[in-house]
């Protein structure tokens, strides 16, 4: 067994766990939503204190592994955000840019993979109904409260599977 693999997994969200997405929820809030002016935006998210915090003093002790809901077209962006940040270095995992499901189920069926054969110390993460999945399925959840929440988003998330 290597080293990382011997180690725990924690999991983060990316947006509005560790990148603020208030500044471009506006475009969210239209019908029909700009998605594509919306994850335009993300390099410019301002990191979130407390969640950057939480994923550097992690990976003093687990692999950190990145789980979003940003679709795979967005993956140099994020990947760049992620290190301008300085982030721990970490698999990232996105969504299929046609893959619509809500996160919910999307990000479960992907800590449950994680999970086969190694342990996930956590999961961090803003959307409640993926922190509810998550703890029912047997996972520890940090719930990333330290964003404003935003209706739009929740409603995207769940109701058109997009972030």
């Amino acid at each position: 067994m290597t080293e990382s693999s011997s180690r725990p997994i924690a999991v983060f969200d990316i947006d509005n766990t560790l990148a603020d997405t208030a500044h471009r929820q506006r475009f969210l809030e239209s019908k029909p939503r700009d998605w594509d002016a919306f994850f335009a935006a993300a390099p410019h998210d301002p990191p979130i204190a407390e969640g950057i915090a939480l994923a550097v003093a992690s990976a003093e002790e687990c692999e950190i592994v990145y789980l979003t809901g940003r679709p795979e077209r967005c993956r140099r962006d994020t990947l760049d955000w992620l290190a301008a940040h300085g982030l721990p270095q970490g698999r990232v995992h996105m969504r299929r840019n046609a893959d619509r499901r809500p996160a919910r189920h999307t990000k479960l069926e992907i800590l449950r993979r994680l999970a086969e054969g190694r342990s996930v110390r956590f999961l961090a993460d803003d959307d409640e109904l993926v922190c509810d999945a998550a703890e029912r399925a047997g996972f520890t959840v940090v719930r990333a409260r330290w964003a404003d929440r935003s209706a739009a988003l929740e409603q995207a998330q769940e109701g058109e599977g997009r972030t």
